[in-house]
């Protein structure tokens, strides 16, 4: 834990090294202290269709980036706050120009989440 779930419009690919976005989600996680690096999971999907209203009249198209930092419950406000804004903080190291880029916490509940390792 966590799942670290990049998502992102695909014309992004073009100008970042999508890896190198996924190191910094992964430090991010490790610089939170909330986990240990061997349960840190971070991925990355790209989106070809999506629709967003233009925002910037000098953009034809509004590109975006979404991190959703899924992790197991019982971390106070201020540590997801934390996870939140280190996450956000690796992402403006890129400098990405025309983009709207959020970032989500949310938490799976404990007691319910079940998982398999073989």
């Amino acid at each position: 834990m966590p799942h670290c779930i990049i998502e992102y419009s695909q014309e992004l690919a073009q100008e970042l090294d999508i890896k190198a976005l996924m190191s910094c989600v992964f430090l991010a996680a490790t610089q939170s202290a909330l986990f240990s690096k061997g349960d840190i999971k971070v991925r990355a999907i790209s989106y070809k269709d999506f629709y967003a209203e233009i925002e910037n009249e000098a953009n034809n198209k509004q590109r975006f980036m979404h991190v959703c930092c899924k992790i197991l419950s019982g971390r106070h406000l201020e540590q997801r706050q934390k996870l939140s804004e280190l996450v956000l903080s690796q992402l403006n190291t890129f400098a990405i120009k025309s983009v709207s880029i959020s970032v989500e916490i949310v938490d799976m509940e404990r007691e319910s989440y079940n998982k398999r390792v073989s």
